[in-house]
């Protein structure tokens, strides 16, 4: 029987062990964790993260081959494969500030596998790190062995937030990257050997070290910029009266180019795409290739100007101004279908109405008012960290108020942003909702999930992003200049 065991009981490696645990039942995965509340809640009813399908296959497992443990040191001893999963945040200082990743979480990790190892271990990188992690974490390894050998091997994660499930039974693709030596290949195997429990051999890609490490990165660099892309189309689009679903529609439709990640929004969030993209210019800079950073830079630009184009389309529409007025903000996590709220494009934007003073009344099915309030009042970057989860600043809050329900939020609002594209969202009662608000009622769209002339029968006026614009709003600056 082999023993996997994951450090890290995070977005990833929960998941991403709880269906080894369901495919491979012969063998014991244990899931570690120093935090001793987290762990708590993956042995209780309520798990700490939503993922649709997450649970039921917990339930399956748990108890049997699955296991979840605050004891670190004993599981990692006990472990032929040792998964690390571990938080690779933005550096908040220093070196690299604001770009690099902050690889002390890894390094701790590794030092302490070295530490507790009585026996030969394949080391699995499974959270996203910089191209050439695997050589520093090799030093340490290899330099504090006791004649213990180790194997890095490089396997990155693609899951994408509110699919986890779907995507971990059905990956697209399981990247395994190792050294081209003897030792290396047959680590490779091993891992291999795991996946094929349940993921086709041609979907099953084995290449080198640095290639795994950089494709995580490489393709989430593409993905956003492809979102970034169809948003700076958006821009274009209510220029020149185009609609941008139809444009992205007729784009989509060239099989070079397919439909997915068109959709136009108030710009993307989660935990990936901004890090991994900085941290690919940062690469790109230390390697002496300041044009490819700057390329890379500008799809991460796009993505703040669509959030400050939204925020000023907001100000400008309500007589350039929203302090005092009470704006209705529907949906907080950055896509909908988890409750997770990392780099969510609603922090910024919330930070950009409570800027002009406005009252927020936020709503969203799965974020805790705690989170909220935490996140509105945390520095950039500082998320991922956790020793700076602060309590919020006592200025913020009096411009809050957190409700359970979308009517709540929106009674005698002045305005409501549809910041998340929650289905609920699309079956609100508009027309009650309208009765209910102060006059003019504004409504803007930033997931286009409305029918905005359904809207504008009713009375709204409406703003959904890329789309032909109300008369209201047709003749207002479009957006900040930056």
């Amino acid at each position: 029987m082999v023993k996997i065991c994951c450090i890290g009981a995070g977005y990833v490696g929960g998941p991403t062990m709880a269906m080894i645990a369901f495919k491979c039942p012969e063998i014991e995965v244990v899931v570690v964790d120093i935090s001793v509340s987290r762990i708590n809640a993956w042995n209780s009813d309520r798990l700490p993260i939503f993922e649709p399908g997450l649970e039921e296959v917990v339930r399956v497992c748990r108890g049997k081959n699955l296991f979840f443990s605050s004891d670190v040191e004993k599981h990692v001893a006990e472990a032929e494969i040792v998964f690390v999963s571990v938080n690779t945040p933005t550096k908040t200082r220093g070196l690299g500030a604001g770009k690099a990743a902050d690889l002390t979480y890894w390094e701790s990790a590794a030092r302490m596998i070295a530490d507790v190892s009585k026996s030969d271990k394949i080391v699995v990188e499974k959270s996203t790190v910089p191209v050439k992690t695997a050589e520093a974490i090799e030093k340490i390894l290899t330099h504090n062995n006791k004649g213990i050998h180790f194997q890095i091997l490089s396997n990155p994660e693609f899951l994408a937030e509110g699919t986890a499930i779907e995507d971990l039974e059905k990956p697209d693709r399981v990247l395994i990257g190792g050294r081209e030596t003897a030792e290396g290949q047959k680590a490779v195997a091993a891992l291999k050997a795991v996946y094929a429990h349940w993921v086709p051999d041609d979907r099953i890609i084995t290449m080198n070290l640095w290639s795994a490490e950089l494709s995580k990165l490489a393709a989430n660099a593409f993905l956003a910029q492809r979102i970034s892309s169809v948003n700076a189309m958006s821009a274009l689009c209510e220029a020149t009266g185009a609609d941008v679903a139809e444009v992205a529609y007729a784009v989509g439709k060239d099989s070079r180019i397919g439909p997915r990640f068109l959709n136009a929004s108030v710009g993307f969030g989660g935990s990936c795409f901004q890090k991994d993209i900085l941290n690919l210019v940062y690469i790109c800079e230390c390697n002496g290739l300041s044009d490819v950073a700057n390329y890379w830079k500008q799809v991460v630009h796009i993505n703040d100007y669509q959030k400050s184009r939204f925020v000023n389309r907001v100000v400008s529409s309500m007589f350039n101004t929203v302090s005092g007025k009470k704006i209705a903000v529907l949906g907080f996590a950055f896509k909908k279908d988890t409750g997770d709220t990392r780099e969510t494009a609603a922090i910024d934007v919330c930070h950009g109405l409570l800027g002009d003073k406005a009252q927020l009344s936020i709503y969203d099915p799965q974020v805790t008012e705690d989170q909220i309030r935490r996140d509105l009042a945390m520095n950039k970057f500082d998320w991922d960290h956790p020793q700076h989860l602060l309590p919020s600043s006592p200025t913020a809050s009096k411009q809050i108020s957190v409700v359970w329900d979308a009517y709540e939020a929106t009674k005698n609002a002045h305005g409501v942003c549809i910041l998340t594209e929650w289905d609920e969202f699309k079956n609100l009662d508009y027309d009650k909702i309208y009765q209910n608000m102060e006059k003019p009622a504004f409504v803007f769209d930033g997931r286009n999930v409305v029918d905005a002339e359904k809207l504008r029968k009713i009375g709204f006026i409406v703003y959904s992003v890329g789309k032909p614009l109300d008369p209201w709003i047709k003749d207002l600056p479009a957006a900040p200049s930056s």
